[in-house]
């Protein structure tokens, strides 16, 4: 950073996990094997918090196998500590409940103390709207509404000032225009990194998201991309060509970073509405040095957020009406008594488990797709 920071370490709120007290679930991810949980610590307080409690995934060294009698140098399922409980044996399939030593039992928790309300509305399971922002619907709605609500940045501004998480960090160029921190993102466990996950935070306080990005940053992004490879592959040892690097829009909060993680993960927020690839980023402002300023961009909204209820003045989101011709509504009679079946090989019971499924709330970036029905 080009001006003198402060580097006094920032108190962070002091909290006793075991004293958390649960108000109700936001969400259960039977696919992620995660649960987040909405509740306070009485004895600090009023103020809601939110934990999140996910199962580490599976390292080589956990199923590792000796090649003697000897027990594997590493925590492993596989030595005499190994509990089972058999179900049943049947002919060539068994079926057993096991418990593992301690060591491998533990489970990854994140805390948001306090939380807002945009905190709880991510955490949650609600129905979900695309809208497509033009730049003149960014300038008139988007940007006034996160200019005035978004999350604080003051967690971002500790760790770029080493005043919080400097532990953490992994690399950092510390040049004030084309620097950047990378340290692993929340969702990451940080031991396994087959399932790694990065975050790239540039120094630059003036970039908010991809909207603001024009000619003048290529420098910024291209060193971002080539020295992050650098040293990933340097502590890591991934193949660069098998990172994906990407950035949110909307992002979770407004302050430019990259999202990292193996292209072999599929990591939340991945999905193609969600997430715009750093190569094509570069790519387009070399094509075109305002082409973020001029751009439609398309990004989901969560039912709750007040971000919807301001497009919902502007565009029918919720609700459509359908025109057919002059008339404000389709003619009913030449519908049928209903909409026409197409072909399928489903079913009568599937294809009225698929729309279950469909009229289902999905869940949100912290969770993968419903699974099946039965």
């Amino acid at each position: 950073m080009s001006e003198t920071v402060d580097s006094a370490e920032v108190k962070s709120p002091s909290y006793e996990l075991s004293k958390f007290r649960l108000k109700r679930i936001l969400t259960n991810n039977s696919v992620r094997k995660s649960i987040s949980l909405l509740g306070t610590f009485p004895d600090l307080g009023t103020d809601d918090a939110i934990v999140v409690f996910e199962k580490n995934a599976y390292r080589e060294s956990d199923v590792a196998t000796a090649s003697s009698e000897e027990s594997p140098k590493k925590p492993s399922y596989f030595t005499s500590d190994l509990k089972v409980d058999t179900e049943f044996i049947n002919n060539i399939y068994g079926s057993f409940q096991v418990v593992p030593t301690r060591d491998l039992c533990s489970v990854k928790s994140t805390v948001i103390y306090p939380a807002t309300e945009k905190h709880i509305e991510k955490y949650s399971v609600s129905q979900k709207y695309l809208i497509r922002e033009t730049p003149d619907l960014y300038q008139r709605i988007t940007l006034p509404y996160l200019t005035s609500s978004q999350f604080s940045l003051e967690w971002v501004y500790n760790i770029l000032e080493h005043k919080q998480e400097k532990e953490r960090i992994v690399y950092e160029d510390k040049d004030p225009k084309t620097g950047f921190i990378l340290l692993p993102d929340l969702k990451w466990d940080g031991r396994n990194v087959e399932t790694l996950y990065l975050l790239a935070i540039v120094h630059k306080r003036d970039i908010k998201s991809l909207r603001d990005l024009n000619e003048s940053h290529l420098d910024l992004l291209r060193n971002l991309r080539q020295s992050s490879k650098d040293a990933i592959f340097k502590l890591y040892g991934i193949n660069p060509n098998q990172l994906r690097m990407y950035f949110h829009y909307q992002p979770s909060f407004y302050h430019l970073h990259v999202h990292i993680n193996p292209v072999r993960n599929d990591a939340p927020g991945i999905w193609c509405e969600k997430s715009h690839m750093l190569d094509t980023v570069i790519n387009n402002l070399e094509l075109m040095p305002d082409y973020y300023q001029k751009a439609t961009l398309p990004f989901v909204l969560y039912e709750g957020n007040k971000l919807l209820d301001l497009y919902e003045h502007e565009l029918p989101i919720r609700a459509l009406t359908v025109a057919s011709g002059d008339k404000e509504h389709p003619d009913t009679d030449s519908l049928g008594a209903g909409p026409q079946e197409g072909f399928s090989d489903d079913e009568p019971e599937e294809r009225q488990c698929k729309r279950i499924k469909l009229a289902t709330p999905e869940p949100k970036e912290s969770e993968s797709a419903v699974q099946a029905c039965a």
